[in-house]
């Protein structure tokens, strides 16, 4: 997502080979609506995720994951003039991801919410 949303592109074949389903189309579609306006992001998210559960236990296949993603460094800019979109600087914000298992045996981030600046 950081990498594609350097140029705001929703086509981007990897965002497929690490997300599926609702966290697709949610990235996807903030993307096309980013570069729709003009915008773009700059800079990377500091992350440190962990799992906090995993099923079934003896063969997981379903994961859970949360983080309080760092977002001071990622801003959503002006294409044309690089200006910042909002006064925003970012933050600290918690993050809670769904990943599973797919039938190609790999795992992809199937959902997550991302919640406001301040929630963790």
């Amino acid at each position: 997502m950081a990498e594609a949303a350097e140029t705001s592109d929703w086509t981007a074949p990897d965002l497929a080979v690490f997300a599926t389903g609702a966290a697709l189309n949610t990235l996807t579609t903030s993307l096309q609506t980013d570069f729709d306006r003009g915008v773009v992001t700059t800079g990377r998210p500091v992350l440190e995720p962990r799992v906090t559960s995993a099923e079934p236990q003896n063969d997981p296949q379903l994961a859970r994951i949360s983080d309080c993603g760092q977002s001071d460094e990622w801003i959503k800019v002006h294409r044309d003039t690089r200006q910042p979109v909002d006064a925003n600087p970012g933050g600290r914000r918690r993050i809670a991801a769904v990943v599973e298992v797919q039938p190609d045996g790999r795992w992809r981030v199937s959902d997550f919410a991302v919640q406001a600046i301040g929630s963790c």
